[in-house]
């Protein structure tokens, strides 16, 4: 099914338009963001109860899944799933990756990733300084034969985790943080791709080398693609991910390093049917679209492409994680401020942004006591777009609910809101069932 304006044909090759896709797509500001949302898995609440198989689908959608060990609510990953899934296990994403389903590694930061786009960056592990990875590339050269040694280690002894390893002169490490020596050497093999993340034990890294954790069908490094496939397959994988975005977001989804970044050209992804270029209201610059969301694309453009899910984001969910897009798309200007100094936070440590339907209405933050079952709202933010009322107490209510309960910690129980007055709204919705 091919958007108006378009011309589409079967090549022998796949499915591939004859001539490039027009550029008479027109989107307003709303349609670009319910595009978006569908793009990411948010533009409406899950249709059933979530199966183990919708956690790797959702990650294949947003392509990477970012890696964060704060645990004031839940950790990152697990949070940006709920969003989209709603209540699950979150065992199911520790089952996956120890099952092979997903690997760990460097993408937008620290991901986990779809088994299956392993070769994409295997060609980083093969050229680290290529790949903005120099630090790597220099410790192994200067260290390589305590790097040998540790290999050695662990593909005769067995997985092994950072904090089995002892200081130099004797002490014994203190797990995940402390940077001692062979936390670093198996950091460097990691990025080089010598030993890969078999599982995760209370969110610890468990050490295997590649061999024992990888599918053989990935072994051979033979089919690694070239550096312009690359930049290509990274090009088309962001704009799929975001729904339609400009050409100058897209280095950021999976944000490398200095000469390591993608060089998206887009226009020549037109030019082969890969992409649709459209416009967006408001937008000084061409919007792209993947091939793969023509059908939502034309939804968009009809005005029938309509957000109904109220959820709570992580702070490093893929929708607000760039900051020019998330202010571009939604109005919302958003800093993450758990690594700013306390005196200088605005909002607060682990802010979570709050999304009713296709606007992003404020922010809250959270902390989930779960010994005495409460989910603590510390203080919660409205944008100022965002005006107090009862409805708008109830979308919020119900997210926060949701995710009070999926924690374990019903009772829920607000501090502070801003403006004030939204307190006594927010309070008396949670008062009623959800």
């Amino acid at each position: 099914m091919c958007v108006r304006g378009t011309h589409c044909m079967k090549a022998a090759n796949g499915l591939q338009p004859r001539h490039p896709v027009s550029t008479d797509i027109q989107l307003s500001s709303s349609a670009a963001r319910a595009l978006q949302l569908a793009a990411t898995g948010l533009l409406a609440p899950p249709a059933r109860a979530a199966r183990k198989p919708d956690v790797a689908a959702i990650i294949r959608r947003m392509q990477v899944l970012q890696i964060d060990t704060i645990h004031v609510v839940a950790r990152s990953p697990y949070l940006v799933l709920w969003s989209r899934l709603g209540d699950y296990p979150p065992r199911w994403l520790d089952e996956l990756l120890a099952e092979g389903q997903l690997f760990e590694y460097w993408a937008h930061a620290a991901c986990f990733l779809p088994m299956e786009h392993y070769p994409l960056y295997r060609r980083q592990m093969l050229h680290l300084e290529a790949a903005g990875m120099e630090r790597s590339a220099e410790r192994l050269a200067n260290d390589a034969v305590a790097h040998l040694n540790l290999l050695e280690k662990v593909r005769s002894e067995g997985a092994v985790r950072a904090a089995d390893f002892e200081h130099e002169g004797g002490r014994a490490g203190n797990g995940w943080w402390d940077w001692k020596p062979d936390k670093l050497r198996l950091e460097t093999l990691f990025t080089s791709g010598e030993i890969m993340v078999a599982r995760r034990e209370n969110f610890q890294r468990i050490y295997d080398v590649r061999e024992r954790v990888l599918p053989a069908r990935l072994h051979s490094d033979h089919a690694v693609p070239s550096r312009d496939a690359v930049d290509r397959a990274w090009t088309l994988a962001a704009v799929k991910a975001l729904g339609v975005l400009p050409a100058r977001w897209i280095g950021d989804y999976f944000r490398h390093a200095g000469k390591a970044s993608p060089k998206p050209q887009p226009d020549a992804l037109v030019d082969s049917g890969e992409l649709i270029k459209v416009r967006v209201e408001g937008w000084p610059w061409h919007g792209y679209v993947h091939r793969d969301h023509q059908l939502l694309l034309r939804k968009a453009a009809r005005g029938t492409l309509t957000a109904s899910h109220c959820t709570l984001l992580s702070p490093f969910d893929p929708l607000v994680w760039d900051r020019e897009r998330a202010l571009a798309m939604f109005d919302f200007d958003y800093r993450i401020e758990c690594y700013t100094p306390a005196a200088k936070r605005r909002y607060g440590y682990f802010t979570l942004p709050i999304l009713v339907r296709d606007a992003l209405v404020g922010r809250l933050d959270a902390k989930a006591h779960r010994d005495a079952g409460v989910f603590e709202v510390r203080t919660l933010h409205l944008e100022p777009h965002a005006k107090p009322s009862a409805a708008l107490a109830e979308d919020v209510a119900d997210a926060i609910a949701r995710c009070a309960r999926w924690h374990g910690t019903p009772q829920v129980r607000v501090t502070h809101s801003s403006p004030a007055r939204f307190k006594a709204l927010l309070r008396a919705a949670l008062a009623r069932p959800h």
